[in-house]
């Protein structure tokens, strides 16, 4: 293949793409925020929970 875009090698350019609709772009946002709390709403706390449990259980190891 060349270093040409495939885009290009079609014979199209860039000014013909179409404007992506509305419901798109609102689904993409919905998708992103739910993402964005899972993980740091959710996911977070449980991983730094874990990690606390896991700091306490080598502390109470080495003291015995």
């Amino acid at each position: 293949m060349s270093n040409r875009s495939v885009w290009r090698s079609e014979g199209r350019s860039i000014e013909e793409k179409a404007w992506v609709p509305l419901r798109y772009w609102a689904l993409w946002s919905f998708g992103l925020a739910v993402a964005l709390m899972l993980f740091f709403v959710i996911l977070t706390p449980v991983w730094i929970g874990l990690r606390v449990a896991a700091w306490m259980a080598e502390f109470r190891a080495r003291r015995r």
